[in-house]
């Protein structure tokens, strides 16, 4: 059995603290199994899940190029990825990840693949239902094998998997066969899937290579991984569930009984937090179910005030009421600038200042950190020049092949066209200052 995990995300309904480059999955803001002051993505918390259930052996990402550096620094560089070529939706991405298992990694077309996002919340036991995945398929002979969690309310957020009630499951089967879907009900029509039995959709797909295989060869497409990739901007910007699930008519689904929610807005977010105050800030004792999550080193205060998520980075600022949230999602296309804070395999940097003068002489302020053993890597720019002043711990500089080593109070200029690099002895920070044009994205 091979697993692709989803990672994608666009960074909205998060916002200010998730952006284009840092999307929900790789917020830490969740308590690690090790230590409750020790907290971690979503994704780091699915993979380590992954790694206790042994289904990491045969699992490969797919993501976006934006991602990579992340899901290195956070997870490993030594895992298998998928780069997507654009940002689109499940149903290409699945499609070039079966793609490239059978044509790059010659995996059988009789081999059960499962597909699953990284960013689910769910208990460890949710991971060995995924192992039963496989038994579904090759025992059902149906197309797909799906994952369905019992719902513990009508929720008008996620979508509805119906099973076919008057076939229960057997003691030697744990799945049942689908009747049919429904999309996102409105509260009434909730209550009345679930006295049908309906499941939550967890969206976690099962099915032998060979069934997408044959979709493609219908549509008419070359079973070639370096051809899908040249095409991947034509293929249809659909759901999965659009484009394949909803059109096939021989599904199973297993029931999960344990907890499953999407975190994917501040209200659902904030109620797995184990603590109210994230950074620097305080909450009067007169507060109810009030959350601050500061990125930024300067104090926020929230005083007097209930069901409310205060969200601070240095891309800006959100006030909302819970229940108010995921309408974020709504107003954020409004923001046009660039992430102002991005985590890389080699640290992290965040933006302290742009300015453009009338001339198009353009300055951009960051502060850089680099952990320790880490390299910026060997460039030169001839559009513009930088400052480095050295704030915080030691590092090897590289300036046209001269090397010296560097310390808290240097001050480092590097001319156009000049080739320079740092290395970081200890974990090191600095203040960078670019001076040229074009900078607002770089």
């Amino acid at each position: 059995m091979h697993l692709i995990l989803l990672s994608g995300g666009s960074g909205k309904r998060l916002w200010p603290l998730s952006n284009d480059s840092r999307s929900k999955q790789f917020l830490k803001l969740l308590d690690s199994d090790h230590s409750s002051t020790h907290k971690i993505s979503m994704i780091q918390r699915t993979w380590q899940q992954l790694q206790k259930a042994k289904l990491t052996k045969h699992a490969i990402i797919s993501t976006s190029k934006a991602q990579v550096e992340l899901i290195g620094s956070q997870l490993s560089s030594d895992i298998p990825l998928i780069i997507e070529p654009s940002r689109r939706d499940t149903y290409p991405a699945i499609v070039l990840a079966c793609v490239y298992l059978y044509c790059v990694k010659k995996v059988p077309p009789d081999e059960v693949v499962v597909i699953l996002p990284v960013d689910s919340y769910v208990e460890n036991d949710f991971f060995y239902h995924v192992n039963h995945l496989e038994e579904a398929v090759l025992q059902s002979n149906a197309d797909l094998a799906l994952l369905g969690s019992k719902p513990t309310f009508p929720s008008e957020k996620y979508g509805y998997i119906v099973p076919n009630t008057s076939q229960p499951p057997s003691i030697n089967k744990s799945y049942q066969a689908v009747n049919y879907f429904a999309e996102k009900p409105n509260r009434e029509k909730a209550k009345v899937l679930l006295k049908e039995g309906a499941l939550w959709n967890n969206g976690i797909f099962a099915f032998k290579i060979k069934f997408m295989l044959n979709h493609l060869e219908e549509k008419g497409w070359l079973l070639n991984y370096e051809e899908m990739i040249k095409k991947y901007d034509s293929l249809p910007k659909n759901s999965f569930d659009y484009e394949v699930v909803e059109k096939t008519n021989n599904i199973v689904v297993i029931p999960y009984k344990g907890q499953w929610k999407d975190l994917g807005t501040w209200n659902t977010l904030t109620e797995e937090m184990t603590v109210p105050l994230f950074g620097k800030g305080t909450i009067s004792s007169d507060c109810e179910n009030v959350h601050v999550i500061n990125e930024l080193d300067i104090p926020v205060s929230v005083l007097g005030l209930s069901n409310l998520v205060v969200a601070v980075s240095p891309d800006g600022i959100l006030v909302s009421d819970k229940e108010a949230s995921p309408r974020i999602k709504e107003i954020v296309n409004q923001f046009e600038q660039r992430p102002m804070y991005e985590e890389r395999n080699w640290g992290w940097y965040r933006v302290l200042d742009y300015n453009n003068s009338n001339n198009n002489h353009e300055v951009l302020t960051k502060r850089i950190g680099v952990l320790s053993d880490k390299t910026l890597s060997y460039q030169k720019h001839f559009h513009l020049q930088l400052v480095w002043t050295i704030i915080c711990g030691t590092g090897l500089f590289t300036l046209n092949n001269k090397i010296k080593k560097v310390k808290t109070g240097d001050t480092l200029q590097i001319p156009f066209g000049v080739a320079y690099s740092i290395k970081a002895l200890t974990d090191l920070e600095l203040i960078e200052v670019k001076i040229g044009v074009h900078l607002f994205h770089e």
